[in-house]
């Protein structure tokens, strides 16, 4: 069978951060409940290379689709992705509400990893479907890396978002701006189907309409239906995937961390909500892991 087609371990893994993504039907669990301060939302490079090799001793060479928790984690996507190195080249497509693509000065975090994704050399372009964030607006143009845009590694796919900076810079190629979820389906779906190339997928579920599932963060207004279309598009070619954007609560020891998600509006929802949100998340996580499994080498 050729490179990038083999059968894929189906088996789910949790890395278990926050405790927010319950029991999943037959998933091998890591407990990682005494790294979460350090690297939840953001951290150093040393620490965040100390967490990758802890798991590079403990993840197993064969696993599905992996879950992380709070999108306070999607940081982690990019040493998943690199563990995948020898399946490459393969392209990375990334349904999220941001493009987690911005600067950040400190290290790495949840919202800056998309770049140094892009810059691995076996990764052939990323992309990140279902932005409605400021993140790509005027006001916000400054804080992307542009080097991955200019450099044909990376597109943004948004919509209802005033993105013509990117037109002024010459990247209206890079950054398309949509109506609203259908026309962005009707433009995306050729895209991801027209290749045969191996493709890892990445779910924040804040690019769903909070309908769907509710989360930490801005939402989106993808439907359920969107997201599994798009799937769909991508049948045979799945190589591997994670999932974020589990509802949780979490308060930080660090000064600036508290800060800093406060300004990105993180509200805590009731011990209520929180339960009833979490059921709506994991039955969500379900459906999400049986397409992604269906669509998967076999």
């Amino acid at each position: 069978m050729e490179r990038g087609r083999q059968a894929v371990n189906a088996v789910p893994l949790v890395l278990d951060f926050d405790d927010a993504c319950g029991k999943v039907e037959g998933a091998t669990v890591l407990p990682l409940q005494s790294w979460q301060e350090s690297v939840r939302f953001g951290c150093s490079l040393a620490t965040f290379r100390a967490l990758r090799r802890e798991l590079d001793g403990t993840i197993p060479a064969q696993h599905g689709t992996v879950l992380m928790g709070s999108g306070d984690f999607h940081h982690l996507s990019w040493p998943l992705i690199e563990r995948m190195r020898a399946r490459g080249p393969f392209r990375v497509v990334v349904f999220d509400n941001h493009p987690d693509n911005m600067r950040y000065l400190f290290g790495i975090h949840c919202g800056s990893w998309v770049r140094r994704v892009a810059a691995l050399p076996f990764v052939s372009h990323v992309h990140v479907i279902g932005i409605t964030s400021g993140d790509v607006g005027w006001s916000h143009s400054w804080e992307n890396y542009l080097r991955p845009l200019a450099g044909g590694k990376l597109s943004y796919w948004c919509m209802n978002v005033d993105a013509g900076w990117a037109r002024l810079l010459g990247l209206g190629g890079a950054v398309r701006s949509f109506g609203g979820p259908d026309a962005l389906m009707e433009a995306v779906l050729p895209v991801l189907g027209a290749s045969s190339e191996p493709t890892y997928v990445s779910i924040d579920k804040d690019v769903f309409h909070p309908d769907v599932a509710r989360t930490n963060w801005d939402q989106g207004i993808l439907r359920e239906e969107h997201v599994a279309r798009a799937i769909g598009a991508l049948s045979g070619r799945v190589i591997g995937s994670d999932i974020t954007g589990e509802v949780s609560l979490y308060e930080y020891r660090a000064w600036w961390k508290r800060w800093l998600s406060a300004a990105d509006g993180q509200e805590a929802p009731s011990a209520e909500l929180l339960a009833r949100w979490q059921a709506q998340q994991h039955a969500l996580n379900a459906r999400l892991i049986a397409l992604l499994a269906a669509a998967s080498p076999h």
